[in-house]
């Protein structure tokens, strides 16, 4: 829970730097840290999963790229009911936004499955970021070819501008 909370708080600050950035200059920029709930049923890797954490901070300049990082620890329940937590890391490469409502970005990611084997590198990624006024929504993660369903955020906040 300890590493939980200090990865929550590395999020926050990457979020609010890339948020500091003057988006006329910069493009659009998308940033966000907090946590969210999955609908019944969500599953990656063979985790049930019940929630996640997030933290991103993204410019999106409006030609088709994008430049920044994200991370997302997938919280859920292992086949024999353990705590899992999956951690997913990766940088943007493409994305389209717009301001104050949605944001989509892809690149690649690593995947640690918290299960002790070895990492996945290289996995292609999409994130789908719909903000809503109060600075909450869903996200929706692709990850390779696993679409998962919507997160409803219900902790933090996200800012598309």
């Amino acid at each position: 829970m300890a590493q939980r909370m200090i990865r929550l708080a590395a999020m926050i600050g990457l979020a609010l730097g890339m948020a500091s950035v003057p988006a006329f200059a910069q493009g659009i920029q998308v940033s966000g840290a907090g946590a969210g709930v999955y609908p019944l049923n969500a599953v990656y890797g063979g985790v049930s999963l019940s929630s996640l954490q997030f933290g991103f901070g993204v410019r999106i300049p409006g030609d088709g790229t994008a430049l920044g990082q994200f991370h997302v620890t997938l919280i859920g329940a292992s086949l024999l009911g353990l705590e899992q937590d999956i951690e997913v890391e990766g940088r943007a490469a493409t994305g389209s936004a717009t301001v104050g409502s949605t944001s989509t970005f892809s690149g690649s990611v690593d995947i640690d499955m918290g299960d002790g084997t070895p990492p996945l590198s290289g996995v292609p990624f999409t994130l789908t970021i719909v903000s809503n006024a109060d600075g909450q929504g869903t996200v929706t993660l692709v990850l390779g070819a696993t679409k998962l369903p919507a997160a409803t955020i219900n902790e933090g906040s996200i800012t598309i501008q």
